[in-house]
């Protein structure tokens, strides 16, 4: 199972939000490129970056960071947060990013996302973030009436690489994954899933492990890096 460390970018610092409530915020580090050159150092064989301001705005924001990473290091890097046309896409795909990450537009234009899908095969991953398994859209700040495993289910038939589960309520907590969450989903699909939120210590990585038979692949951990709960190393 691969660990993966979040650099969640705003306003180009690294940052980490509670709950995904952009007023509680806690700043970790001024130079995100610096932070990402720690963890491919300390081991990381992936990176997951989040443009936080993209995400609010409804297009990619933090362009220059974003490219700064790519360019400094020598694993590869997903990105998410903001992107909801082509273009966008493409863009950040041009930057160096290996993988997208999408959200708003799987629930708002799922076939913008299929198309996607057999445009850039492999590097189109569906970010499901939940509260009480209804998923949210728009940076967290909307939430829909449409239910996390029919999301996932749509989007692995329209080609998606992976999907990456947040459960909101468990993000930037330190309470832990969602383990009964995160086993519904993987029994309702095929694709890979990649755990996010509430990872606090080596132990919640351990109970992870044991839904990895199920597909749970990987898990991302942000708040228990910065904090030292978890070493990477």
């Amino acid at each position: 199972m691969d660990v993966i460390p979040a650099i969640d970018l705003l306003g180009g610092r690294c940052v980490r939000l509670y709950q995904g409530d952009y007023d509680q915020v806690q700043t970790y580090g001024e130079n995100p490129v610096e932070v990402a050159r720690q963890w491919q150092e300390e081991g990381a064989t992936y990176l997951h970056v989040v443009d936080l301001d993209g995400a609010k705005a409804g297009h990619p924001v933090n362009l220059t960071a974003i490219k700064a990473i790519a360019c400094a290091i020598d694993i590869p890097v997903q990105v998410g947060g903001g992107l909801r046309d082509r273009a966008s896409v493409a863009s950040l795909l041009n930057l160096g990013v290996q993988r997208i990450i999408l959200g708003t537009i799987a629930v708002e234009q799922p076939d913008l996302v299929t198309q996607l899908c057999q445009e850039f095969p492999d590097q189109i991953v569906v970010g499901i973030d939940a509260r009480a398994g209804k998923v949210a859209t728009r940076g967290w700040l909307e939430t829909s009436e449409v239910l996390a495993t029919e999301l996932a289910q749509r989007m692995a038939i329209a080609g998606a690489a992976a999907i990456i589960y947040t459960d909101i309520y468990r993000d930037g907590t330190m309470q832990g994954p969602n383990l009964e969450a995160l086993r519904e989903l993987a029994g309702a699909i095929e694709l890979p899933i990649i755990a996010s939120g509430g990872v606090s210590s080596v132990r919640d990585l351990l109970s992870l492990l044991s839904l990895e038979p199920l597909g749970v692949t990987g898990a991302i951990v942000g708040k228990a890096l910065y904090t030292g709960e978890v070493s990477l190393k």
